[in-house]
């Protein structure tokens, strides 16, 4: 049987037309791969030369894949083909080139922390504040913006908008920072990652005979995947490659505009849904891979509504034959907490019911933040998870700082909390000081902490070392007179902690800030957390803190499972697959993020993104938000996502999970499509309980049969009280709330006795 009997009657015709521009848009689950390799393999098979072929990807991954597959259809001839990502392609290039632009064949390649060294030695010679003003990862990040744009340092100069919000942002000196960089870049015969593009298209624009028509001549077919996440250099590039200045010029491009996802790395929607028009009048055929082989038809619905609502797409309409399947789940919880216990219940009924394996189950989120809440669970109920491209959220660098500067403060005699933030935001403690502390500790029989008090250091050094014997103490003292949230919040803050990863405005630095924001969330629903968890917890202290944590962090190495349920963000996820996907957080201003709330392309992206999510799941899907969660300290009540209104309630297995302002009076999808205001500008979510007439009672009078009030969980009846005279619990009904008995510790309670 041929290889393309395997394939369906569109994506046969994708991969046989070969001559002039091709577009195939491939929804989720459509066998773009499949379509990929084998029109490569087809087109060998007609014998095009392997070397006048160039795929281009986004990961190495990819590339080695899409070779093997090939391979496997016309043998070793696949591996001649030039296919690899833009970056390893690009460098390959310039190997051979890069004299035409001053620059030696044998040029370094500048890894992240060789840019950032460079950056910071230039910003030093020029006296800048490099701690706060002008923090490394934001000055690159908007030195790799420039040149994504094609923005030489000169353009850059006579921008007015760009050095108008770099003197908003006080940076005005970026610019110079910007030319004196790529100076000293190419002094050294040096390219970073971003010059392998910028200075690739910088070659081909000023040498249009000697090097253009050289490789327009040697790639006559050209494949570009996952279009949808190329930036403005990327398609430029692609089409200095492509220009219709001469015969042969075959491009086709794969992707799909619903995935676009990546804005915020400089991807371009703009890319795919202008490419027609682009090549509109070189004859350019479009193919829509619109059956799905992944989800059921449940799960396809669902996600064609959602994306009906965006205004700028590709039209499509995705179906599945796999049958309806199960419907969608909808899980209403009242905290984050419990969205984080259900979904582990849940988990369990799904692996006792349908026999999942672990590996066949996802949890989804939003923000790697988010992580947290649904890791302590899974650990509760011994469910073996791991972090999909990323770390546990107690194996986090900051979230480890953090608690070293917690554990010593409470423990002065913990080493490894000591070495690792005595220098830690930089205070001019050094490696060879801190190992001198070290011999002179193991000398003296001392622990590192009596030897930073005997040990003498040059002055400077003793000095700093005093600062932050000070600096301690004072957190130990706080740590003694006031809760765990509050202890946790000076430490934060005057450690220097904070203000180092606020200065920090990429989008890696907003997340290291998110997840710091989010312990200090779990701290504080540690000291408001009235419900019995564990017992023995007598207070609501820093050091009870840490030791709750503390099993979390132990179990953390988990390397030797095999068999897990994968935790990811949504950007993640993108490519996978699993039986079961668990989308959480599902509330305005988080899933879709506040910072889309104002502007139509951001909210665009935020369903893009839902559409991801969804379409991951082959079998089972279920979606989960909280009505409240902390947030900055704070108890916030939270609407349900606009996203979960815009499935038809046809598809979900149940309506009563959201409340009578969303799926149980839904309105018709035309009053809905392209216009939210009415969702947008709806108050929040009115807790059960008005907190500002909430007026708790003394834990000692609360008694059996009493009524009372809690803030979170509303009305409801004290069944029972047991336990000791210092440690009373009672378990109380709460009538209006999912899982309505609560065992609550009185003595943390907050109730208010109503009959």
């Amino acid at each position: 049987m041929s290889y393309l009997d395997e394939l369906n009657d569109v994506q046969k015709a994708a991969v046989t037309t070969t001559s002039g521009p091709v577009m195939v848009i491939a929804g989720p689950g459509s066998g773009k791969t499949r379509v990929l390799t084998y029109r490569i393999a087809y087109l060998l098979e007609q014998g095009v030369a392997p070397w006048e072929i160039l795929a281009l990807t986004f990961t190495n991954k990819a590339a080695r894949g899409m070779k093997d597959r090939i391979s496997q259809v016309v043998g070793p001839k696949a591996n001649k083909v030039w296919a690899g990502t833009f970056h390893s392609i690009f460098a390959k290039i310039l190997r051979i080139e890069a004299p035409k632009i001053g620059y030696p064949s044998n040029f370094t390649i500048y890894d992240t922390d060789d840019s950032k060294s460079l950056l910071t030695s230039i910003m030093k010679s020029m006296g800048l504040d490099i701690k706060k003003r002008y923090n490394v990862n934001t000055v690159r990040g908007r030195i790799s913006n420039a040149k994504s744009n094609l923005i030489s340092p000169a353009a850059y100069a006579q921008n007015e908008e760009l050095l108008a919000k770099d003197r908003a942002n006080n940076r005005q000196d970026i610019v110079h920072i910007y030319k004196a960089y790529m100076t000293r870049c190419k002094t050294a015969g040096a390219m970073d990652f971003d010059d392998l593009l910028y200075q690739l298209y910088v070659l081909l624009h000023n040498n249009p005979e000697e090097v253009r028509e050289k490789y327009q001549q040697k790639f006559k077919y050209i494949l570009v995947d996952e279009f949808q996440d190329t930036n403005f250099l990327q398609y430029q590039i692609v089409r200095k490659l492509i220009e219709y200045d001469q015969s042969g010029r075959n491009i086709c491009v794969v992707g799909d505009d619903a995935q676009s996802i990546y804005a915020f790395r400089g991807a371009t929607i703009d890319n795919i849904l202008d490419f027609e028009k682009d090549y509109k009048s070189h004859g350019i055929q479009t193919f829509k891979l619109e059956q799905n082989y992944r989800s059921t038809e449940h799960i396809v619905k669902a996600a064609n509504e959602v994306i009906g609502f965006n205004k700028k797409q590709i039209k499509k309409e995705i179906w599945s034959d796999k049958g309806s399947g199960h419907k969608i789940k909808i899980i209403k919880a009242i905290s984050d907490t419990e969205e984080g216990r259900r979904v582990a219940d849940l988990i369990l009924e799904q692996k006792n019911r349908y026999h999942l394996d672990n590996s066949e189950i996802a949890i989804l989120y939003r923000t790697n933040a988010q992580s947290r809440v649904f890791e302590e669970y899974l650990r509760r109920q011994n469910i073996a998870y791991r972090i999909f491209g990323g770390q546990s959220f107690y194996q986090r660098k900051e979230i480890k700082d953090l608690i070293a500067y917690m554990r010593l403060s409470v423990n002065f005699a913990d080493e490894e909390a000591l070495k690792r933030i005595i220098n830690y935001p930089k205070r001019g403690v050094g490696k060879t000081s801190i190992q001198k502390i070290v011999d002179f500790a193991n000398q003296n029989q001392l622990s590192l902490w009596d030897s930073l008090t005997k040990i003498k250091l040059p002055a400077r050094t003793s000095a700093t070392i005093n600062d932050f014997i000070k600096l301690i103490m004072s957190f130990n003292k706080v740590s003694q007179t006031v809760d765990a949230y509050e202890a946790a919040s000076i430490i934060a803050r005057k450690s220097g902690l904070q203000g180092l990863l606020k200065a920090d405005k990429t989008v890696e630095g907003t997340s290291r800030m998110d997840n710091v924001t989010a312990l200090l969330d779990g701290v504080k629903d540690f000291v408001e957390n009235d419900e019995v968890i564990e017992e023995g917890l007598e207070d609501k202290s820093l050091s009870t803190f840490l030791q709750t944590i503390a099993l979390y962090t132990d179990q953390d190495d988990n390397d030797d499972v095999d068999n897990y349920v994968t935790l990811m963000s949504v950007h993640a996820a993108k490519g996978l697959e699993f039986r079961s996907v668990i989308v959480g957080g599902l509330e305005e201003n988080l899933f879709p993020s506040f910072m889309a709330m104002e502007s139509p392309d951001g909210m665009d992206e935020e369903r893009r993104l839902f559409y991801v999510a969804i379409t991951r799941a082959e079998q089972f899907l279920t979606l989960t938000f909280a009505k409240s969660r902390y947030q900055y300290g704070k108890l916030r009540y939270n609407n349900p996502s606009r996203f979960l209104e815009e499935i038809d309630r046809d598809h979900i297995e149940s309506t009563s999970a959201i409340s009578s302002r969303t799926l149980s009076e839904q309105p018709s999808r035309s009053s809905v499509r392209g216009n939210f205001n009415t969702v947008r500008n709806r108050p929040a979510m009115a807790p059960m309980v008005d907190p500002k007439t909430f007026q708790p009672s003394p834990s000692a009078s609360i008694q059996e049969g009493m009524e009372v009030i809690h803030l979170k969980f509303g009305k409801g009846k004290v069944n029972k009280i047991d336990g000791g005279r210092d440690n009373k619990i009672a378990t109380i009904v709460f009538p209006g709330i999912d899982n309505p008995e609560r065992r609550i510790m009185l003595k943390f309670a907050r109730l208010q006795i109503v009959g």
